[in-house]
């Protein structure tokens, strides 16, 4: 069974920085790729980032160089540092793993 555990959300102003983290419960973590997804108000879920289970890395358009994903294996967590927030990143941020959503973790960006 998995279970994944978004957290790090909050309000951030524009050109601010937020680490959110994604906690995962499940075996052979090291083994799967992860992925961050983000569903702003009213507009459907999109891709954000994937991380591969050997480490590499893509990005959409829209957070290229701002956004890093990461990933420790030794505590089952994968992060997403995000930099130089824009109002247009306000969404809720969710991590797949092997087909499963966690809960999400809310992001505003906001003066």
């Amino acid at each position: 069974q998995v279970q994944l555990v978004e957290s790090g959300g909050g309000l951030v102003q524009p050109g601010g920085s937020l680490r959110l983290s994604c906690a995962v419960s499940a075996s052979f973590f090291s083994w799967n790729d992860v992925d961050w997804y983000r569903q702003p108000p009213g507009k459907e879920r999109d891709w954000v980032a994937q991380i591969s289970a050997g480490g590499s890395t893509n990005y959409a358009e829209s957070v290229k160089g701002r956004f890093t994903i990461t990933r420790d294996n030794s505590k089952n967590t994968v992060y997403l540092q995000m930099n130089s927030l824009k109002p247009e990143d306000t969404a809720v941020y969710y991590c797949l793993f092997r087909g499963t959503y966690g809960q999400g973790t809310q992001v505003t960006v906001s003066s």
